[in-house]
């Protein structure tokens, strides 16, 4: 392992390494309880591979989370635990909120009047479609030059 790796919490759970609640494990990924959940059944699924940004995740680990996601989603449906609705987050960066720096996603239960939700910026709302399509301009440019 580099030694990035050794030191990121996530890496040194898919190398056995450290106390984890494992709810599945396949090839590429792990999935397990988050130990801070914001309500119970909260799931992270983690691929085994080092990947601290979207950028550096293998494609097929990506593939395959959002695979485990769905049906970490649907056990919990399944479940005895209150859910009536699931959020999958991702957080890439400091500035999205992410705070272990191995790509994770969240599979998180959620109820009415749970006490969870989003905070929207103060001018959010829709936009004129030149602004848009000036957007969709400079990110297609920019889809040619990283896909």
């Amino acid at each position: 392992m580099e030694r990035a790796e050794t030191e990121c919490p996530f890496c040194l759970l898919a190398a056995g390494r450290g106390e984890v609640s494992l709810v599945h494990e396949d090839d590429r990924t792990l999935t397990f309880m988050d130990v801070q959940p914001i309500q119970p059944g909260h799931m992270l699924v983690v691929p085994k591979v080092h990947a601290a940004s979207l950028a550096a995740l293998d494609p097929e680990d990506g593939a395959q989370m959002f695979r485990v996601a769905q049906v970490a989603a649907r056990s919990l449906r399944a479940s005895v635990l209150r859910c009536e609705g699931v959020n999958l987050l991702l957080a890439d960066g400091s500035a999205a909120g992410q705070d272990v720096f191995h790509v994770h996603l969240h599979v998180v239960p959620r109820f009415g009047g749970d006490g969870f939700g989003f905070r929207l910026p103060s001018d959010h709302a829709s936009r004129p479609r030149s602004e848009l399509d000036q957007a969709a301009t400079v990110l297609r440019a920019s889809w040619t030059s990283v896909g």
